[in-house]
Formats: C-alpha cells, structure tokens, sequence
C-alpha cells in the first residue's frame, strides 16, 4: 500500500492512460503544481458527466483565477506548443476515427 495520492506516478489512477497510449498518439499533462489544474480537471468531469450548470460554474471559477494574472503572451512557445498539441490530437482522432458504412 502506498501513500502517494490517487493519480500520482506512485499510485497511478484506475483509468490511468499512460500505459495505453499509441505511440504516436498526441497527449496532454495538467500537473498539480499548476494553479488551475484542480479546476480544469472538475471541469472536464462536469462536462463529461453532462452537468451543464456546474460546468458552467466551474469555468467562471477558472475565469475569475486567470484574470487576477497576466495571460501569457500569444508569442509565448509554451502558448504555441499547447495549441499545436491540440491540433495534432484533432487530426490524430480524425485519422484513427473507425470507417462509417
């Protein structure tokens, strides 16, 4: 038994995907050191869960966090990177998408 939280490297989640990825499946890593990262998590369960409201509720709670800082600039490579990594994970869905008949 461990004492390392729930999700962490020494006690992986249940749906842990790690080990699951393909090699060439693009991913993404909200890590607890980051300010919003419990709150991008809750929100991604709100919306999957389909709770609308508390969807909502959640990314005005997000919003209300990032104005208090300055946004990283748009030329920041950090800012680039994470879009690109969202557009190879659409077009990643896209190619690997099972064939309609």
């Amino acid at each position: 038994m461990t004492n390392a939280p729930v999700g962490s490297k020494a006690n992986p989640s249940e749906f842990d995907v790690m080990p699951r990825l393909a090699d060439d499946e693009p991913y993404f890593v909200i890590r607890a050191n980051d300010p919003l990262s419990s709150a991008l998590v809750e929100l991604h369960a709100y919306i999957g869960a389909g709770q609308a409201g508390a969807a909502h509720n959640m990314l005005a709670d997000i919003m209300a966090l990032t104005s208090a800082k300055a946004p990283r600039p748009a030329s920041s490579p950090k800012y680039r990177e994470t879009f690109a990594i969202s557009l190879a994970m659409e077009q990643w869905r896209n190619a690997h998408r099972p064939e309609e008949s």
